[in-house]
């Protein structure tokens, strides 16, 4: 093991990639299998339509539970927060997608930057930093880089290409190291450490599935696939009261139906030329609206959905966090939160 200017390397196990083409490439396409079938507790409902609009027209893209962000120009200046959580003390840690990771104290506005993104951690700086998770005692900071390459703004790129730069990353508050714990991640995004803090849940989003880093026990150092084929691309994971855990669900990709994403995936000629015709925002629209929440059990099952087709009231969920009997569904683009009261649905 290495150890730089209070950085420390670790050798890393090749992920589990889905795809056809030698892992040395970065770029190379993926193939995903056949969606899950929307049955049982995948069963689409109205569900999410019961929710209701928090600070309509007074947010830009809530992505996570309490924050503003700005216009797409200016984010690389004004910056964008895209993870929160609350400390043991009661101050705020943030995961900035242009700057990296800060402690915030909400009530005198204080702020400390913990790690920046202009850091270089194994040979990279960090493009796109994008959520975290923090242990019980607050020593331990586990968060994600989304990509080296692509920075948030451009998100789209980084989903139409399915670029393999992403990476899980732990920053102890204590030593002031930053330890890379997995990388060739694609579009890593959402993290939540387990219960008992054995292990930490990670979205990978273009691979519409959800990753396992054991972080202690006799799989300590370990990774595997916690959720694979999920029915959507998975964003943020939050815990539930019921011990598990609620997803994100940025896009469906319903079955039975046509998803371009899962269409185009194989297809980097065709992927390249909508590249060429279209800006980011038209190719967005060629995915369909939808609004979904996973619920999933401790063991990776699903427990329940909810769901809103055609997104009419919460499209893009991103988050899905829990307090007092409500789920609060943040969004990567829509203009409000939303708020559901789980003892009516």
């Amino acid at each position: 093991m290495k150890e730089t200017e209070g950085l420390r390397y670790r050798r890393l196990q090749p992920p589990q990639v889905i795809s056809d083409e030698s892992r040395d490439a970065e770029t190379k396409h993926v193939s995903y299998k056949e969606p899950p079938l929307l049955t049982g507790p995948l069963e689409p409902n109205l569900k999410l339509r019961q929710a209701e609009h928090l600070f309509e027209d007074q947010l830009i893209g809530p992505e996570s539970v309490a924050h503003l962000g700005g216009t797409r120009e200016d984010e690389p200046t004004c910056g964008r927060p895209l993870g929160i959580r609350v400390g043991p003390n009661g101050t705020l840690y943030v995961a900035d997608a242009y700057y990296g990771l800060f402690e915030v104290n909400p009530v005198t506005g204080e702020m400390e930057m913990l790690v920046s993104a202009q850091k270089v951690i194994q040979g990279k700086r960090m493009a796109f930093v994008n959520d975290l998770t923090i242990t019980q005692d607050g020593r331990k900071i586990y968060f994600t880089d989304s990509s080296s390459k692509w920075q948030r703004r451009d998100y789209r790129y980084l989903v139409m290409e399915g670029t393999a730069d992403g990476r899980l990353m732990e920053y102890d508050t204590v030593t002031k190291q930053v330890e890379v714990l997995m990388d060739d991640l694609r579009f890593a995004n959402g993290v939540q450490l387990s219960p008992a803090e054995d292990y930490v849940l990670v979205s990978e989003t273009t691979m519409a599935r959800i990753r396992r880093y054991h972080i202690s026990g006799l799989r300590k150092g370990g990774h595997d696939i916690f959720f694979d084929n999920l029915p959507g691309f998975p964003d943020n994971i939050r815990p539930s009261s019921s011990g598990g855990y609620w997803v994100g669900m940025s896009a469906l990709r319903p079955n039975p139906g046509f998803s371009i994403l899962d269409f185009l995936a194989p297809r980097p000629w065709l992927k390249n030329l909508i590249f060429k015709l279209f800006s980011q925002e038209m190719t967005m629209k060629f995915v369909p609206k939808y609004g979904l929440v996973l619920e999933l059990n401790e063991d990776g099952s699903i427990r329940r959905s909810f769901h809103d087709p055609h997104g009419v009231v919460v499209p893009a969920v991103s988050e899905a966090d829990e307090h007092d009997g409500y789920l609060y569904l943040g969004s990567y683009y829509s203009p409000f939160l939303s708020r559901l009261n789980l003892n009516e649905v």
